[in-house]
Formats: C-alpha cells, sequence, structure tokens
C-alpha cells in the first residue's frame, strides 16, 4: 500500500511523534475493525447507529485513518444518511487507540472529517456523542423530538453540526440510511 502518493493531511501531536490524516482505503479496513473491537468491544453492534450501516457503506471520501508511522492510532468515518428527505451524514465512529488519546489525534480525525464534508459540499453532520466533547467543533444538540432514529438512543446525544449556517432550520424526520448509497446484495 503507497501511502504517500496519497492526500496527506499532517497534524501537529502534542508529543515529538508526527501524527499523519490520510483518507481510508479498503486494504484499512482489518485494522480498523480492530481498532473498534479494542476500543468499543462486542457491545458495539446493539448501539443505534450500527443500525444505520447495516444497509449503507460509509463513504471512504470522507473517512480518515491517523497514522504515526507505519502504526494505525485512530479512524474516523462518514456515512451518507437521511433526515426526513434531507441528506447529511453521520459521523462515526471516531475512535483513537488509547495510549495515544488526549494527544489531538480525536481532534485533527474530527477536523479533517468535517473539513472535507464542507469542501465536499454537504451541509448537515450528525452524530451520537458527547456534547461537552463534540460541541468545540460546532456540535449541538438536537431539539428532543426533532428526528428519531432506529433503536433507542439518548436524545441528549444526538448532535448535529450545519456546514452551512440555517442548513438544520426546517430539518426534522426520521434518520435513515441514504438508499441511494445502499449496499448491492
Amino acid at each position: 500500500m503507497d501511502r504517500a502518493r496519497r492526500k496527506c493531511y499532517a497534524a501537529p501531536l502534542m508529543t515529538d511523534l508526527a501524527l499523519t490524516i490520510i483518507p481510508e482505503t479498503a486494504n484499512d479496513a482489518q485494522a480498523i475493525e480492530r481498532l473498534h473491537e479494542r476500543t468499543f468491544g462486542p457491545g458495539r453492534f446493539a448501539l443505534s447507529a450500527y443500525r444505520l450501516r447495516e444497509h449503507v457503506d460509509h463513504l471512504f471520501e470522507l473517512s480518515f485513518t491517523a497514522w504515526v508511522n507505519t502504526l494505525l492510532v485512530g479512524s474516523v468515518r462518514q456515512l451518507p444518511i437521511a433526515i426526513g428527505d434531507v441528506p447529511a451524514l453521520l459521523l462515526g465512529p471516531l475512535t483513537v487507540e488509547p495510549p495515544f488519546r488526549g494527544r489531538g489525534v480525536g481532534k485533527a480525525l474530527l477536523q479533517r472529517a468535517l473539513d472535507d464534508a464542507r469542501a465536499q459540499g454537504h451541509r448537515l453532520v450528525l452524530l451520537v456523542g458527547d456534547e461537552p466533547y463534540y460541541g468545540r467543533n460546532g456540535f449541538k444538540a438536537i431539539p428532543k423530538g426533532r428526528v428519531t432514529m432506529p433503536g433507542p438512543v439518548d436524545p441528549r446525544r444526538l448532535l448535529v453540526a450545519e456546514l452551512v449556517d440555517g442548513a438544520f432550520n426546517d430539518v426534522s424526520g426520521a434518520i435513515r440510511p441514504d438508499w441511494r448509497y445502499a449496499r448491492k446484495s
């Protein structure tokens, strides 16, 4: 796998280690799955966000990996969803290897994901997460009852970021996979 030819996004790491963030490729799948297994455990498949991931794959051009030399230290994915009939992205999972947490890896992955989504013309990014962490990057809680998500989810953890001012105005409804990107079975 030749990473040198792919567009690189260097991010500062709060140590003397150099962090490189690059788009995910199909070749990264096994390493990312092992990372998810270590950081989230087997219970991850019961989460509501995984109901959305069952039918639609994430977008490689909006999903990124973080590397220190040849070591995968983090990953973030985004997949196409709709809120009612309005296209959006679901960000997640965002994960970082435990020894590299608190060093800016997650923040760099999140910023790259949002920057590239905005540059590609996306207007909304949704996630299930902690507002104190994600709020620093423009995510806000969705008012209770405005959207519904498959499976149980704490409505206080449903967050949205507008990549275009006012993009979430008048948006409501069920969150579902964007069927234009459905897997061929």
